[in-house]
């Protein structure tokens, strides 16, 4: 992250504070997740409050206070997965990863996160691993998925193949 990444964020937003978005993104991606630090600095530097700040990390999932695993797997719970089998996913996710949701494998490899909205409600339950969407999930799919998940050679922004994934 250089300042001429920022610079080029900004300049896109006449009104600073819109670039918040964008610029959280980029703190989160040069850190692993939003450090204070960040926070701090993103607010002074968009005329804003950190509790301002503070208040956008914490609502929209895909922003992390803290480091999580290198495969992050995101769980569906609201309605239409929960209808569907959400609960059991989770539940043969924490036994399979030995972990509960919100924590991290001890060796950094897995973390589980209940999110309340994939936006696939298509495919529900869904789980989303970075940029891929798994679904429809059955809690007897868990041991495949994380099977598969650890074979992929780095767990990043780069889709895999899978029999579960969808083509959304």
């Amino acid at each position: 992250m250089t300042e001429e990444t920022i610079q080029r964020i900004l300049s896109r937003y006449p009104e600073r504070c819109s670039a918040l978005l964008p610029l959280m993104h980029l703190y989160q991606e040069a850190a692993g997740h939003l450090t204070e630090e960040a926070i701090i600095e993103l607010a002074g530097r968009l005329g804003l409050t950190p509790t301002h700040v503070m208040e956008v990390a914490t609502f929209y999932d895909m922003f992390r206070l803290k480091s999580g695993g290198r495969c992050e797997i995101w769980v569906c719970h609201n309605l239409s997965c929960a209808l569907l089998g959400a609960e059991q996913v989770i539940r043969r996710l924490e036994e399979t990863l030995g972990i509960s949701a919100g924590e991290t494998t001890p060796d950094g490899m897995f973390t589980i996160k209940r999110v309340e909205c994939l936006a696939a409600c298509g495919i529900a339950p869904a789980i989303q691993v970075g940029p891929d969407y798994y679904g429809p999930v059955a809690a007897t799919d868990v041991g495949e998925l994380v099977e598969q998940l650890k074979r992929q050679p780095a767990i990043s922004d780069q889709p895999s193949s899978s029999l579960l994934k969808t083509d959304r």
